[in-house]
């Protein structure tokens, strides 16, 4: 089942954030952004309040773009975000660690005064 905010300013940031410039929301009454978030990807879409009320959430069943769920805020995700890592992944082969093997960490306290 898919998900609604009614919050302006919460639909905002996600706007923002995922930078899709094609909805304005000052076309919207009530705006209501519909989402789902599945397989790594939001789904979403955004209604007016009252079609929404009139056709109910369960009628929902498509949405208008999809984006990846790294760019979504933290209250939608529900937190952090556990990115599905392959470690059979070519950008994570053995000569990639190896590249980056000769760099040294410094950590830099504030209160230390050399």
């Amino acid at each position: 089942m898919m998900k609604t905010q009614n919050d302006r300013a919460l639909i905002l940031e996600f706007l923002e954030l995922i930078g899709n410039e094609r909805y304005n929301l000052r076309k919207y009454t009530k705006p209501v952004l519909v989402y789902n978030l599945e397989d790594g990807y939001v789904k979403y879409s955004l209604w007016e309040e009252d079609l929404l009320n009139r056709f109910g959430l369960q009628n929902v069943d498509g949405w208008d773009f999809k984006e990846d769920v790294v760019f979504c805020p933290d209250w939608m995700t529900g937190g952090e975000i556990e990115l599905n890592l392959d470690e059979d992944d070519e950008d994570f082969d053995d000569d990639f660690v190896d590249d980056f093997s000769h760099m040294k960490l410094f950590r830099i306290d504030e209160d230390d005064e050399d």
